[in-house]
Formats: C-alpha cells, structure tokens, sequence
C-alpha cells in the first residue's frame, strides 16, 4: 500500500504532534516531511503531499481541501508565539513588515488592522532584514521560535491571537491537518490516535527539548497552545476566512 505523505511545520508548537507520529505504528504508512509553514501549504497546492498541517488561510487556494483530524494548532487567549512587534503603538503604526515564513499570521495581521484596529499601514513584504526595523513607526508580524524571548525587547508588543479573541470572542486556529484529497477513514482515525498520544506525552517530549531561560516551554506546550479542534475553532476558522476573502 502507498504511503500516505504528510507535511507538518517544524516549530516547537509541533513537537508534540511529530512525538505521537513518531512513537505510533502509523510511522511506517506515512512519508513525513518537516518544512516551513508557507512550504507545507505549497506542497498541499501542488499535490506533493497528501496531508499538511497547513496555515489555514492556504485553505483558499486549493480546489478541493477537507479538515482531517479532531486536532489542530490554536488558541483560546494569548498563544505568546504569534505576534506584531512594535516601537509604537498600533494606532500610530505607519508600515508592517509581514513575516516570510507565515501566511495565516500575515492575513491574520492584516485581518485585524484592517478591522479591529481600523488603521491602514503600509504591508511589506520581503522586507530586508525584515525583522530588526528600529524605525519608530515600522512593526513586524513574526511568528514561533524565532519570537521566543523576545517581547521585553520591544515598547508595544500584541498577540494576534489574543487580539482576536478580543475581537470576535473566539478562539483561533493557525493551522489545521487539511488534505487536498479523500482519505480512508481507517487512517484517518489511527493518524488521530497517534496525535493524542503525542499529546498525552507532553511532558515526556519537555524532557527532551533544549530548556531556555527566556522562554517558558512547559507553560507554552501545556497552556498557550490548545490542540483541540472544538466547534468555537471551526466557526473562528470559517470566520476568519470570510475576513480574508473581504480584504
């Protein structure tokens, strides 16, 4: 039987996703690959991959897409990896350098600029070291690892997916496992079990992770993140599609 291809982002928010899928029996029916976000949607896009766990605005760009799994990476409140750093606040901010990993998290951005905030910079992107602006009224959406340790270093610092909760009442989701074809449903309910065994080993994984002493990674795995894909997340998702296909 061939194996069913998977690609998933690479961050920490993953890890306990790749611990089920790598300590399960399904290990050996899937091709796993580890990429970028922006990555992982293209091979969905292009037929690459069966499956990815894919920023969920990428979901407007394939033909057919389906959400196939109970899980999910998302947010009920601050998720403290996704986020707009600024030297001023967002009220008087003139340009945002979106972020060349993200796609979710840039329409996410522009999303709530354009709508909760009501203000219109300057969108970037591509931006030259887009992430060291030291110009006053220039922020940047940047999102996982590399944000960790990093909200004392700037005056005006939002968690987009706090933001959100503020302006919707919902949680969020970043990214969702999509497949871009039917998948047997036998799989389809092993692959979950394998997930939940990931999660149900959180606190094995944090023992294998690199400890930092900027960065509380148990709080973020056990707390920040909520893996749960709930009817709130589905209509958040649905949601925030309808705002993206409104910019």
């Amino acid at each position: 039987m061939n194996k069913i291809k998977i690609s998933a982002v690479s961050y920490t928010n993953t890890k306990p996703f790749l611990y089920g899928l790598q300590h399960s029996a399904i290990k050996d029916r899937i091709d796993l690959s580890l990429d970028m976000p922006s990555d992982c949607a293209q091979k969905l896009i292009d037929n690459v991959v069966d499956i990815g766990l894919i920023p969920v605005a990428a979901a407007l760009n394939l033909p057919h897409w389906e959400i196939v799994s109970a899980y999910c990476i998302g947010a009920s409140g601050a998720v403290n990896s996704v986020f707009i750093f600024s030297n001023c606040d967002i009220k008087d901010v003139k340009r945002v350098q979106l972020d060349p990993e993200s796609r979710s998290s840039n329409n996410l951005a522009r999303v709530l600029l354009k709508n909760y905030w009501k203000v219109q910079p300057e969108l970037i992107e591509n931006a030259p070291a887009y992430a060291a602006s030291a110009d006053i009224n220039t922020a940047f959406v940047q999102i996982g690892d590399r944000t960790f340790g990093k909200t004392e270093q700037y005056r005006y610092v939002y968690d987009l997916a706090e933001e959100w909760q503020k302006f919707t009442g919902l949680p969020f989701v970043f990214a969702a496992w999509i497949a871009n074809k039917p998948i047997p449903a036998n799989f389809i309910k092993d692959f979950d079990k394998a997930l939940r065994y990931g999660l149900a080993h959180r606190a094995e994984l944090l023992k294998e992770l690199p400890q930092r002493a900027d960065f509380d990674l148990e709080d973020y795995l056990m707390h920040r993140l909520d893996f749960d894909l709930t009817e709130d997340k589905r209509k958040a998702l649905y949601l925030f599609l309808d705002y993206i296909k409104a910019l």
